[in-house]
């Protein structure tokens, strides 16, 4: 039987429904979808006043585990790198590091490892990215972590059949209504079909096929339920069609709403008015490979990221880690978020900034006092909610 798509009017229910059941089921999968939390704690001037302030670089602004992944550019090559910028700002990049530790810190938890597996993942996050930050070798790489080489190999045999089967179930041009991708409303049709029209985006799929002048068809277009954080927004998933019909090649976009960023820019850092300006101005700057598929653009008066979806992006799920598994884990993520900023500093820069994280180390552990005592009340802080936010959605279930 053909499952019946979920209506435009039923959407705000099921979506705050669906965040609040993706959100309980673990204090990671918590961590990864309240972004808010962390920066209310950031917010304390005595939490701010005992981390370094870094020189004002693009940050992630979200730089948890899952926004953190294998991208592909233009040609194919793949690349771990940032892959979700929608809190993207100019900021303090101790603000990524503290992020990516209170999310490797609860991954850790999740996995059911010992308390003293956190410090060590703390110890190698400084070591990875103080390396890539001036450009040097982590000495870790992907192959040698299992679960981030099996990720990393199927993402490099994926090809379009497989983001089809994945993304839409089918290879055919047909986008199935359900689960995942729901009707649109007439409205919402004619508006995304006059986005079709802009010639950005028509030159962003021209780019991408590296031919101009080709024929860019809209064949389908949906609704899509997608996300945790971002549940709520105007979100859309495009097939695209491009080239004669004879020698057409698929390609599916991925329409987002961009909104202010709960992270904090720095004190001369320029104001976006357009949210999908920054948000693409700060993909371009932290993830090459991925600022080259995107786009701004406007929807229903809205600010939207356009980005072309492509089979080598994927996500690392880290869960049931080994204690070594994490603790190199640990060391190559923060290895990439070193990377990211530091190919956006002068070497001055980078020598200043090293300078001031060695610093305030704490007696019998190589890691900052101050990531070290952080990432522990951010863990113990998230704990606590997470259970709280559980009894809350219980009790609103009547379980």
């Amino acid at each position: 039987m053909k499952k019946k798509s979920t209506q435009p009017k039923d959407r705000v229910s099921i979506l705050e429904e669906r965040r609040q059941l993706k959100m309980s089921e673990s204090a990671h999968a918590y961590v990864r979808g309240n972004t808010i939390k962390f920066y209310e704690w950031l917010a304390s001037d005595a939490v701010k006043a005992s981390l370094p302030v870094g020189p004002d670089v693009w940050i992630c602004g979200d730089c948890h585990t899952g926004n953190l992944g294998p991208v592909a550019d233009m040609t194919g090559r793949i690349e771990i790198e940032v892959r979700d910028l929608d809190q993207t700002v100019i900021g303090n990049p101790a603000h990524d590091l503290l992020r990516l530790g209170l999310s490797l810190a609860m991954a850790a938890r999740s996995s059911d490892l010992p308390g003293v597996t956190t410090a060590l993942m703390i110890e190698e996050m400084i070591g990875g990215y103080l390396a890539r930050l001036h450009g040097v070798s982590a000495n870790i790489s992907a192959d040698e972590i299992e679960p981030i080489r099996d990720v990393m190999h199927a993402a490099e045999m994926r090809r379009w059949k497989h983001l089809a089967e994945e993304r839409i179930d089918d290879v055919t041009p047909k986008i199935p209504l359900g689960d995942k991708y729901w009707a649109l409303s007439d409205k919402e049709r004619v508006e995304i079909e006059s986005l079709m029209k802009d010639e950005t985006l028509i030159q962003l799929v021209q780019n991408i096929r590296g031919k101009q002048d080709e024929e860019v068809k809209l064949l389908d277009a949906a609704y899509w339920m997608k996300g945790c954080s971002s549940l709520g927004r105007l979100r859309y998933a495009l097939l695209l069609g491009v080239g004669r019909k004879k020698h057409r090649r698929y390609h599916l976009l991925d329409v987002k709403e961009a909104t202010a960023a709960a992270a904090p820019r720095a004190t001369n850092a320029p104001v976006f008015k357009n949210h999908a300006e920054r948000v693409v101005a700060g993909a371009s700057a932290l993830s090459p490979f991925l600022g080259k598929r995107m786009i701004a653009a406007t929807l229903r008066d809205r600010p939207v990221v356009v980005r072309e979806l492509r089979p080598q992006d994927m996500k690392f799920e880290l869960e049931n880690l080994t204690q070594a598994q994490a603790i190199n884990i640990a060391r190559l993520l923060s290895g990439v978020v070193g990377r990211a900023h530091g190919r956006q500093l002068k070497p001055k820069q980078r020598q200043a900034w090293t300078k001031e994280l060695q610093s305030r180390h704490s007696k019998g552990l190589d890691a900052p006092r101050w990531l070290w005592s952080s990432v522990l009340d951010l863990a113990a802080l998230h704990e606590a909610a997470y259970l709280e936010h559980c009894r809350r959605y219980a009790l609103g279930k009547s379980v």
